[in-house]
């Protein structure tokens, strides 16, 4: 298209192909937060690594992606958005190619490692292009196009991924990228306006790298700690206290120099506070839940992962039909009972999770799925969009990457959360649950029951432990479930921090500073 072309086009279309391109940029960088892991096992075989090297390619790129969020602010006010935003996403699109055509470990880590450095931009800048693209009283609806990418990516990613790996080759997850980054390049290039150049900006330093350590290394922890025995480990105590020193540098630095790294003026905002709040929750439990779910259904119930993928992306449903109705609610009911109905809803799902066992249907898991796709919809859009009501303009980028950040770390703990809680109580359940199969208890004296798990037989003996193991692996997901199902239901009064909210009238069309009144 020629530039003569794109300067007589009308706003409105002009907005809704810079509004695609953002959305393409959201879901490739969403996807790729899971499409890879379960293509692990296979770049395993194929890269000749360890169980322990291969676990990198997620680490890598989980490190990189949380330690380039923090400065996108700074860097696309000192930039411009346009450009860093095209660079991000051609750098991304690189990146992925560079993955697919890996020969051995050592590559494919340090391209994970770049494909982080350069997708930590997409999701934040994709949602301060939507937000300065709509008017105050459209960015309900614009927070919906926007979290429809963000909600569906991690959670089709892993059916995508297994029908890819499955019918291709691993190299697909990455290669997939490639088409819709040229496209998203193309468009952006051609439609998307840039912004003002504020080239009196400093970089600091100083406060960047301690930031960029401490949470580097808290992620380090949160990722590795499952696997090398939490602070059983030198390791993670290492990690543990150079975070700490990180973040208490950063903060100290922060809060005595002239021009900081984070503008913390932004802390000043109620409704951003409440939303940065609510946006660690939405992490811990979606990730969280993802994190048990998936491997329930393959581990106990036997499903396969492509079946179990296809399960549990009918929670995306819910999410998807939530968003499209959350803009008209708005208008109607304050954001405050919206977010205690989706905090409602959302417990409800999973104490009906508590109550799963190995007879669980595929209908009770697709429509308590869709019930909890419902509840996190009427989370998302409401908290992303009130966090930006009463945000100055010139903060929005800025508070954009916060909350991507703070949405990231929370999915890592969650999801470390969960995992050590399933491992530490299936221990403790299987013992308790040992306690009672011994030779003198009368069930397994019956003769339809000794005559196949006998206690002076191996084959017996083994089936017992075999049985004893998962019904152990179940209680201990069922516990898990409650977990959240009280971390979410614990955070219900926290819905007063935000503001009551009603619609402001219109006040002459611009989009940086039409209030949404809080009270």
């Amino acid at each position: 298209m020629s530039p003569a072309a794109t300067s007589t086009m009308s706003p409105k279309t002009r907005r809704t192909l810079i509004t695609i391109c953002a959305m393409t940029a959201t879901i490739m960088q969403a996807l790729d937060t899971t499409i890879a892991n379960v293509a692990l096992p296979y770049m395993q075989g194929s890269l000749s690594a360890s169980l322990d090297q291969i676990n990198w390619v997620l680490t890598s790129y989980i490190v990189a992606s949380a330690i380039m969020t923090a400065p996108i602010g700074w860097l696309a006010d000192r930039f411009g958005r346009k450009k860093l935003f095209i660079v991000c996403v051609a750098g991304f699109t690189v990146a992925s190619l560079l993955c697919a055509l890996a020969q051995n470990i050592e590559e494919i880590v340090l391209f994970r490692l770049l494909q982080g450095m350069a997708g930590a931009a997409l999701v934040p800048l994709s949602q301060a292009v939507l937000l300065d693209s709509y008017s105050v009283e459209e960015r309900s609806g614009a927070m919906a196009i926007w979290g429809i990418g963000v909600m569906l990516g991690p959670i089709m990613g892993p059916t995508i991924g297994a029908w890819l790996t499955d019918n291709y080759s691993w190299h697909w997850v990455f290669l997939i990228n490639l088409p819709i980054g040229a496209i998203t390049v193309v468009g952006l290039s051609l439609f998307m306006p840039e912004t003002r150049l504020q080239t009196h900006l400093r970089f600091d330093w100083f406060g960047f790298l301690a930031l960029a350590v401490g949470i580097g290394s808290l992620q380090m922890l949160l990722d590795r700690g499952e696997q090398v025995g939490w602070f059983g480990a030198n390791e993670i105590w290492i990690e543990a206290i150079i975070s700490v020193f990180g973040f208490y540098y950063f903060f100290a630095h922060s809060l005595t120099t002239d021009e900081p790294f984070v503008r913390f003026e932004m802390f000043k905002d109620r409704n951003f506070v409440s939303g940065v709040v609510f946006m660690v929750v939405i992490g811990v439990v979606l990730f969280g839940t993802m994190a048990l779910v998936t491997p329930f259904m393959q581990n106990l119930l036997g499903y396969p992962i492509q079946t179990a993928g296809f399960l549990l992306g009918s929670r995306g449903v819910g999410t998807l039909l939530t968003m499209m109705v959350a803009p008209r609610l708005m208008k109607h009911i304050e954001v405050r009972w919206l977010i205690l109905a989706g905090l409602l809803i959302t417990g409800a799902t999973l104490w009906i999770f508590t109550g799963f066992s190995l007879d669980t249907t595929q209908y009770t898991i697709v429509t308590t799925s869709i019930a909890q796709g419902v509840g996190l919809g009427l989370l998302f859009v409401p908290i992303t969009t009130a966090a930006f009501t009463t945000l100055p303009g010139h903060l929005r980028t800025g508070g954009t990457a916060i909350l991507t950040l703070v949405r990231n770390i929370g999915s890592s703990i969650g999801i470390s959360m969960v995992i050590a809680q399933l491992t530490s109580e299936t221990t403790v359940m299987h013992a308790r649950l040992a306690e009672d199969v011994t030779p003198f208890n009368n069930a397994l004296q019956m003769p339809n029951v000794s005559s196949i798990l006998s206690t002076t037989t191996d084959a017996g003996r083994a089936m017992l432990d075999m049985i004893v193991t998962q019904q152990a692996n179940l209680i201990a997901y069922l516990n898990d479930f409650k977990l959240l199902m009280v971390l979410t239901l614990l955070v219900i009064p926290l819905i007063f921090i935000i503001g009551r909210s009603k619609q402001a009238a219109p006040a002459g069309g611009g989009h940086d500073d039409e209030p949404i009144v809080m009270e």
